[in-house]
Order: structure tokens, then sequence, then C-alpha cells
């Protein structure tokens, strides 16, 4: 009697074990096909690289340019924006030594009077305030109009200056006499190192901004294409 049972349980062990080895078996051939489909997936989805959403990748190599574009236009508006600020700090220096002369505040002979060139660099503030204005909305409006009068307001003085001041200096190299003073320091020393970083920061500013208007012209020729 318990050789009977003993076989009848060794048995059901036996069908047990064949059932379970089929349902795997069963499993393995169908999860390989999903396998493969799933590898198909990620292969075809690695060729293109991570999808912005919304496209298909087929505008890839506009998006690239729009990026490129982007970029190119940060870069820009962060050096434009040192050069203004360079720009504001001569130009307070110049607005301050036009004030004191004109209020008198102290002796000529401590600060002395400004050259003819002086006053009318102070409308060179014109364009750092239309170049500010441009940045936040890519203004090109403003842009234009900040390059133009850079040329008249900033580079137009600038060479009148030099041109006006450049006998006092020819004198002061030659015999040494000097005749106007800021703080003890010769007037026409001071003002010439003014007008040549002047004159560089202006160029920056005028070429950077040529350079950041061409950018924004080529962004809105892109969006239109498109």
């Amino acid at each position: 009697m318990a050789s009977k049972i003993a076989g009848k349980h060794s048995m059901i062990k036996l069908c047990e074990f064949r059932a379970v080895r089929k349902s795997h078996a069963i499993l393995r051939d169908a999860s390989q096909p999903l396998y493969g489909f799933r590898r198909w997936r990620v292969a075809m989805a690695s060729r293109s690289g991570p999808r912005a959403t919304g496209t298909d990748g087929s505008d890839y190599q506009h998006r690239e340019r729009v990026a490129s574009h982007y970029q190119m236009s940060v870069a820009l508006k962060s050096e434009i924006k040192k050069l203004n600020i360079a720009h504001a700090v001569v130009w307070l220096l110049v607005a301050a030594q036009v004030v004191v002369s004109q209020l008198s505040l102290v002796s000529h002979k401590v600060v002395a009077s400004p050259y003819q060139w002086e006053y009318p660099y102070l409308l060179s503030i014109i364009p750092t305030v239309f170049s500010f204005m441009a940045m936040p909305k890519n203004n090109i409006s403003y842009l234009v109009i900040s390059m133009i009068s850079a040329g008249l307001f900033c580079v137009g003085p600038i060479l009148y200056g030099g041109m006006e001041m450049f006998p006092v200096a020819q004198q002061l190299y030659r015999h040494g006499k000097a005749y106007r003073f800021i703080f003890g320091f010769s007037a026409v020393s001071i003002m010439y190192l003014v007008l040549i970083i002047s004159l560089q920061v202006h160029g920056w500013q005028i070429y950077y901004s040529k350079k950041l208007l061409d950018a924004w012209f080529t962004s809105t020729q892109d969006k239109k294409k498109k």
C-alpha cells in the first residue's frame, strides 16, 4: 500500500515538473519576439538621440542653427553690456569735468576747463541707452539707431578731439610745457588717454553690435522660412 502511494506521489511530481518546464519554454518562446522588438525600438531611438517634444527629428539641422544663433546672441549681448558699462564710466568722468568747470565748483588750476570736443561727446550716452533698450527683446530698430548714433556722437567728437588737442600735445612733447592741469597732471595727457580708451570701446561696440544685428536678422529669416 505504501509503495503504491509513493509511486503515485512520484508520478505527480514528474507531471508537475514537466508542466513547469513546458510553461517556461512557452514563456521563453513568447518573450523572444518582444525582446527583439524592444531592442529594435531602442536601436531606432538611439540613432537619432533624444528628440524634442513635438518633432520627428527631421528638423534637426534647423534646431541646431537656432541653438547656435541663440548662443551667439547671448555671448554678443554680454560683451556689448560690458562695453556699455565701460563707456558709461568714461562718460561720467567727462561729464564730471564739464559740470565742475561750468559751475566753478573748484578752481580752474585744479580742474582745467574742458576742451571743445567734450561738449558734443556728452551726447554719446544716447547710443548706449538705445543699446541697453535693444537687448531685452532683441529690438532691431533700437540697435540700428544705437549703431548710427554711435558713429555721430561717439566717433565724431573723438576724431575732432584728437585734432583739437594735437597742437597742445605736440608742444608738451617738444618743450615740456603744459598750461592745463587736472589734479596736478597735464590735462592733455589725461584727455588723450580718455580718447584712446573711448575710441577702442566704441569701435568694439559698433563691431559687436553689427555681428549681433546679423545674428538677429538670420534668426528672423529662419523663423519666416519655417
